[in-house]
């Protein structure tokens, strides 16, 4: 299977996306590296060919119209990801947590309708490929504490004071 990948200044470095051949999102994420990112995708999405395209059409419109603060811009890009049922659900939920909303971990397994599978949840989070679109930046430790994210703490933080409607900095 052939990917197409492109890579675009943000306010917070090169972010690249790789897209299938219907134009979603297979892997993104604050990198300049397509083949690191093609590494993420699930086996049987995990393309065999990576093309450059300096233009991802949609996906590229919605990642600059995001970071200029059109928060929701981002919503409707198609991704896909394969894993098994939780997860997959819980990518559907991080879908739905509103930008300048984060939730804590617990409260994110919750949504997922599991709410003792706090440890699931992270990992939802943690295997998540499609950064920005599966918006795991949103989630919290409990108290606030940022906890991880594959782009750095940075990354997370400047997302998170993008998004807050308060202005709040985290």
């Amino acid at each position: 299977m052939t990917a197409y990948w492109s890579t675009q200044d943000t306010p917070i470095g090169a972010f690249t996306a790789v897209v299938d051949a219907d134009g979603a999102v297979l892997a993104s994420g604050w990198t300049a590296d397509a083949t690191e990112l093609a590494s993420l995708v699930a086996a049987p999405l995990r393309p065999g060919d990576l093309k450059h395209h300096t233009d991802l059409g949609a996906v590229t419109k919605a990642v600059r119209r995001y970071h200029d603060g059109e928060l929701d811009a981002v919503d409707e890009v198609a991704v896909r990801q394969r894993s098994g049922a939780f997860l997959q659900h819980a990518w559907d939920v991080l879908r739905t947590v509103p930008a300048g909303r984060p939730v804590t971990y617990s409260e994110f397994a919750a949504l997922a309708g599991r709410p003792a599978a706090i440890r699931a949840a992270a990992s939802a989070c943690a295997r998540n490929a499609a950064a920005l679109f599966v918006p795991c930046h949103r989630v919290l430790r409990t108290g606030g504490a940022l906890g991880g994210f594959r782009w750095g703490l940075d990354v997370k933080r400047w997302l998170l004071t993008h998004e807050s409607a308060s202005g709040h900095e985290f």
